[in-house]
C-alpha cells in the first residue's frame, strides 16, 4: 500500500490539447488537478503540417513553474506522454535539425506500396507485429529518404515525442520501449529495434536511441530548470510514454474477460497479452501488438475515433456556428437511429467533414445524413458498430470471451456513444476514469519510485480513486 502522502507531476499531452497535472497519493488513493491547460495546434506551412513542439515544452515548463514557484509543491517526479509515431531528429551537437512532421501530414501518401516493394509487407508486419498505416514512423521515415531528405541524411539520433521533451527536460537521450513500438520499427518478441528491416529500407541505426523500461529513471531537471520552475533536482520518470500505455495501466479491470478502448481523437481498442500475437490471422485483420506497462503487450486496433466528430464541429464553426461537444450529443439523441453506417477510417485526413460523410455515403449508395444531428449520430453509431467488428477479431484472436468493455480516455464522458456501444455489441460497457492517461502516468512513476508494488495494486488505487459508470446492453441486442 502507499505510502501515507506524496505529490507527482505529469504532462499529457494529446492531439488537440495538453495540461501539466498534480498527482496525489495518499492512503490508496489518488487525486489529480490540473495546473495548466495549453491548446496543441499544429502549424501549416508550404511544407507541410508540423507539430509547434517548442511551444509544447514551454508550455510544461510553464507548467511545472506553477507547481514549483507559485504552489511550492516539492515532487517525487515528473513524467510525460504524448501521442504515438511522430519524433523529432537530433543533429551531432544535440540540436533539432527540422520542426517534428503531423502524422496527418500528406508526405506519406503512397509510401507503404512503396516500401512493400523492397520489404513485402508480411515480411513488415512478421517483425513489427504493428497495423499497416501510413501515418507510422517508418513510412515517415521512408518517405524522407525516397525524397533524399538533407534532415535525415545529417540526423545524428531519432527521438519520439514524449523521448523528445524528456531530452529537453534532462538531457538524456532514449527511447521508451511503449512509444517505440507505434513507430513499426520495433521487434514487439525481441523487444528491441528491427534494425536489420532498416538496413535493408536504407534507414540508417545510427539514429537509434538505447531502450528503456517503463519505469525506468531518465535523471534529474537539468540544473537551469531546476532553478527557474523552483522544483530543483526532481527526478524524470520514463512512463508508459505512449498516452494509450499510461491509459491501459488504469483501465480499472481486474480478472480477465475485459477489453479496453481508449476514446478520444483516436480509438484504440485492444486487450493485454503476455505475448504478442504475430500471425497469419492478425496480419489478415490487421491489429497491432504495442508494449505495454510490466512486460504486458498491447493487442490492440487503432481506430479514427472521435476526430470526425471534431472535424464536423471545426467546419460547422468556420462557418460561424460554435457548438458544444454536449449540444453536439443532445442533437446527436434527438435525431434517432442514424440512416446510414461509414467507415470511420475512410476518413483520416483533415477537411470538410460533412462534406466527405455525405460523398462518401453517395458513393456507397447510401442515405446521407440530412441535419447536424444525423451527421453527429452517424459518427457515432459507425464507431459502435466497428467496435464491434474489431470485439469479434479480438476474440477470434485470443480465443476467449469478451464480457466487458472499459471505455476510458475524454470520450468515456460521451454517455449516448457508451450506450450505442453497450447496444451494438451486447456487451456490458464500464466508463471511466476521464483522466485514465493522466492516473496511469502519475501511477507509474509511482511504481518507478518504489511507491506502489505494480499494475495490480495500480488498477486496485483506480478503482478506488474514479467515479465509474456502467452501460449495459438493452435486451433486444444482447448477443
Amino acid at each position: 500500500m502507499a505510502r501515507n502522502m506524496s505529490s507527482y507531476l505529469a504532462a499529457d499531452l494529446g492531439a488537440e490539447s495538453g495540461r501539466v497535472i498534480l498527482g496525489t497519493l495518499a492512503n490508496g488513493r489518488l487525486e489529480i488537478e490540473e495546473l495548466r491547460r495549453f491548446p496543441n495546434q499544429p502549424v501549416e506551412l508550404p511544407s507541410g503540417l508540423y507539430w509547434d513542439s517548442f511551444r509544447l515544452f514551454h508550455e510544461i515548463v510553464e507548467g511545472l513553474t506553477v507547481a514549483g514557484r507559485e504552489r511550492h509543491l516539492k515532487p517525487a517526479g515528473i513524467a510525460v506522454d504524448t501521442w504515438g509515431v511522430d519524433f523529432g531528429l537530433l543533429a551531432a551537437d544535440g540540436g533539432l535539425i527540422d520542426c517534428p512532421r503531423h502524422y496527418r501530414d500528406p508526405r506519406t501518401n503512397g509510401v507503404p506500396e512503396r516500401l512493400f516493394e523492397t520489404v513485402p509487407r508480411a515480411d513488415v508486419f512478421a517483425r513489427t507485429g504493428v497495423q499497416i498505416m501510413p501515418i507510422n514512423s517508418l513510412y515517415q521515415l521512408y518517405s524522407m529518404r525516397l525524397a533524399h531528405s538533407a534532415s535525415l541524411e545529417n540526423a545524428q539520433r531519432l527521438l519520439f515525442t514524449p523521448d523528445l521533451l524528456n531530452y529537453w527536460l534532462t538531457g538524456v537521450e532514449r527511447n521508451e520501449v511503449t512509444i517505440a513500438s507505434t513507430s513499426q520499427m520495433y521487434d514487439p518478441k525481441a523487444r528491441r529495434f528491427a534494425a536489420d528491416m532498416l538496413d535493408r529500407l536504407g534507414i540508417p541505426n545510427r539514429i537509434l536511441a538505447d531502450l528503456i523500461e517503463p519505469g525506468s529513471t531518465l535523471g534529474p531537471l537539468l540544473p537551469r530548470l531546476a532553478e527557474a520552475t523552483g522544483l530543483g533536482a526532481v527526478p524524470v520518470h520514463a512512463v508508459g510514454s505512449h498516452d494509450t500505455a499510461s491509459a491501459v495501466a488504469a483501465v480499472p479491470a481486474h480478472g480477465d474477460g475485459w477489453c479496453y478502448i481508449s476514446s478520444g481523437t483516436w480509438s484504440l481498442m485492444g486487450v493485454e497479452t503476455a505475448a504478442p500475437v504475430i500471425d497469419e490471422q492478425s496480419c489478415e485483420l490487421n491489429f497491432t501488438n504495442e508494449a505495454g506497462v510490466a512486460g504486458r503487450t498491447r493487442l490492440l486496433k487503432n481506430i479514427a475515433g472521435l476526430w470526425l466528430l471534431q472535424e464536423c464541429r471545426r467546419a460547422w464553426a468556420a462557418q460561424g456556428e460554435r457548438f458544444g461537444y454536449e449540444e453536439l450529443m443532445q442533437m446527436a439523441e434527438a435525431a434517432g437511429p442514424a440512416r446510414s453506417i461509414v467507415d470511420p477510417d475512410d476518413f483520416l485526413q483533415p477537411g470538410d467533414m460533412p462534406a466527405r460523410i455525405a460523398a462518401w455515403c453517395a458513393a456507397h449508395s447510401l442515405e446521407a445524413p440530412r441535419t447536424k444531428g444525423e451527421f453527429c449520430r452517424t459518427i457515432l453509431e459507425s464507431l459502435a458498430h466497428r467496435y464491434r467488428e474489431v470485439l469479434h477479431g479480438l476474440e477470434d484472436l485470443t480465443r476467449a470471451r469478451i464480457r466487458t468493455i472499459h471505455i476510458v480516455g475524454g470520450g468515456s464522458r460521451n454517455s449516448l456513444l457508451n450506450q450505442l456501444v453497450a447496444d451494438a455489441t451486447g456487451r456490458t460497457v464500464v466508463a471511466g476514469p476521464v483522466e485514465a492517461t493522466a492516473a496511469g502516468n502519475l501511477l507509474v512513476q509511482a511504481i518507478a519510485s518504489g511507491e506502489v508494488s505494480g499494475l495490480d495494486e495500480t488498477r486496485d488505487i483506480v478503482r478506488r480513486s474514479f467515479p465509474i459508470a456502467e452501460f449495459h446492453p438493452k435486451p433486444a441486442s444482447r448477443k
